[in-house]
């Protein structure tokens, strides 16, 4: 004690305060993952749901009827070419904002006999500099002439894949039913790509550094070097 009666002070004990960095550093990185793979999450289920927000707008508001799945046999067989009506069929072709190709139909329009099968091709591009998996939604206007309206083939019915600057010819087989009320003498056969995000990205997984793939190939590359 000094004589002034308090107590002396020593030196200020040594905090490491490393550690407590290292943990709100560890915290801090945790929550940045987790918003990460938030964003990533809503990103995939909102791009998922434009086609299902594509549909309800086209028939709900639009008035136009959207198209599933090729035409059953039983709906085209014995179908009989009405060669004394001509019809007018247009073709329209649009991309999703998200998807860099490029898409449209080789002629805008075609004149048809009901009953007779016809082909019709749409050009698609990959403007991009990596692959990507694209869906197309079809859609024929006006809503009441979809139900006659019957594709036999379609590339709209799988899962198309172009590759980093390919392009590519896509055809459509249809055939209008005879049946198509007499007051419709125009057709529109609308077709909007999208980006199929999930496919795209399992597409492109094999390729990502420390994938099994990579690992193949570096091994690969090292025996031939032998």
């Amino acid at each position: 004690m000094s004589e002034d009666g308090r107590e002396p002070r020593g030196d200020a004990p040594n905090v490491d305060v490393r550690g407590t960095s290292d943990k709100k550093g560890a915290s801090d990185t945790g929550k940045l993952v987790k918003r990460i793979a938030l964003v990533l999450v809503g990103s995939f289920v909102f791009t998922f749901s434009l086609v299902p927000v594509y549909r309800i707008a086209c028939e709900k508001v639009l008035g136009i009827k959207l198209q599933e799945g090729p035409a059953g046999q039983q709906r085209v067989v014995g179908m009989r070419a009405d060669e004394q009506r001509t019809l007018t069929v247009q073709f329209d072709g649009n991309v999703n904002s998200a998807l860099p190709w490029g898409f449209h139909p080789s002629k805008l329009s075609m004149q048809v006999h009901p009953g007779e099968l016809y082909e019709a091709t749409y050009w698609a591009k990959n403007e991009s500099d990596h692959a990507i998996v694209g869906d197309a939604a079809p859609s024929v206007a006006p809503s009441l002439a979809s139900r006659y309206f019957n594709k036999t083939e379609c590339f709209c019915f799988t899962q198309q894949t172009l590759q980093a600057g390919e392009q590519k010819l896509m055809p459509v087989r249809f055939i209008v039913d005879p049946a198509l009320p007499a007051e419709v003498t125009t057709l529109t056969l609308s077709y909007t790509f999208y980006n199929n995000d999930l496919a795209t990205a399992k597409l492109a997984a094999p390729n990502q550094p420390g994938s099994n793939q990579a690992g193949s190939n570096r091994i690969l590359a090292a025996r031939s070097t032998q």
